[in-house]
This record gives C-alpha cells, structure tokens and sequence, in this order.
C-alpha cells in the first residue's frame, strides 16, 4: 500500500512539473477561460491532461514497440501537430464577438478534442516521461497496481494546475468587455504562431 501512495504521490509530483510550463496548450486554456468561463478551460486542460497519460501509460507500462514507433515518425507527428496549432491561431484570429457570446452560453467538447490533438501530437512527452521517472527514482516499476498509480497521479497533477490555472485567469478576466476580449483573441492567436514555429523549427531539428 505505501509503494502505490508512493508511485502516486511521485505521479502528482511529475504531472505538476509537467503542467506548469505555459505552451500551446496553456494558451488555449487562458483562451478558452476568458471567452467562455471555467468550464471551457477546464475542458480544454481535461484533453491535454489525458494526452498526458497516453503517454505516461506508454512510458510507465514499458510499451517499447509504441514508443520506438511513435519516435521513429515524430517528425511527422510534429507536423501535423504544428499544423494544427495554426488552425487554432487562425480561428482564434477571426473569432467574432458574436461567437465568444455563444460561447459564454455553454461548453463544447471541441475544445477537449482540440487540446487532447496538440498534446498527443507531442510524441517526444515519452523521452520527457522516462527522464521524469528516472529522477524520481521509478525507472522500473514491477507491479501494474503501481504503473497505474502512477499515471493516475500524473493525471492528477496535470489537472491540478489547470484547474488552478483556469481559476486565476477567471479571476482576473470575469469581468473583461467584448472589446477587450476581442484584442485577447488576437494576442493568444500571435502567441499560438509562434509556438506552432517553435514546433516546425524542432522538426527541422533547428
């Protein structure tokens, strides 16, 4: 019982460290709060959290065969997710008052699909993943009880910091006007671009 506390504990711990660092992801988060309320950037974090685990499960159950796999095409993988996050800085460009007003009204599972999409087109998470777990000295787990644990507190600890993250930016941002909302769009649509070069650059390996 206490190695699984442990793996769960040491779990929360690297999905912390995980989550923290703003990228892509982050920014559609503070995005998706300030259009739209807590729920949608809980949603959004909801997709890159479990993007997270797909991971941690590949690194923390030993999949060799999928992560030798995804690493071989990784390149490719980058580049669709790149793609993609210029997508999302196009719609974030162009997004109308009148659509941020229906977003405030409900949620939508799109944004857990389109985070989910960014963080699992991010296939060197695993190389992250292995290192993490080497330094918190949990190289080889031996029991599937502890691999779960494990991955259960990453999922916990990546969803901890959105949800921290979602309420700050709610805090701060409840009370923004359309306008004001509308030059947010704008700033997270040029942030987004720069992170989708900074993807296209590390497929390059520039």
């Amino acid at each position: 019982m206490m190695d699984v506390l442990g793996y769960l504990l040491r779990g929360i711990a690297i999905g912390l460290l995980f989550g923290i660092p703003i990228g892509a992801v982050g920014t559609m988060t503070v995005q998706n709060t300030v259009n739209a309320g807590m729920s949608a950037g809980l949603l959004t974090g909801l997709g890159s959290s479990v993007a997270d685990c797909v991971y941690a499960v590949i690194g923390a159950f030993g999949f060799t065969v999928i992560s030798d796999w995804l690493l071989d095409y990784q390149k490719v993988i980058l580049l669709l997710g790149g793609g993609f996050i210029c997508y999302m800085a196009y719609r974030a460009w162009n997004l109308s008052d009148s659509v941020v007003k229906r977003k405030q009204q409900r949620g939508n599972l799109k944004l857990f699909a389109a985070s989910f999409v960014i963080g699992i087109t991010n296939p060197t998470a695993i190389l992250t993943f292995l290192f993490a777990f080497t330094y918190f000295g949990i190289a080889d787990i031996h029991t599937g009880i502890g691999a779960a644990a494990l991955v259960a507190g990453v999922f916990v600890g990546t969803f901890l910091w959105w949800i921290t993250l979602t309420f700050i930016t709610n805090m701060l941002t409840k009370k923004a006007k359309l306008e004001q909302i509308h030059r947010l769009n704008r700033i997270f649509a040029g942030i987004l671009l720069l992170f989708a070069v900074c993807i296209f650059m590390k497929a390059a390996g520039i």
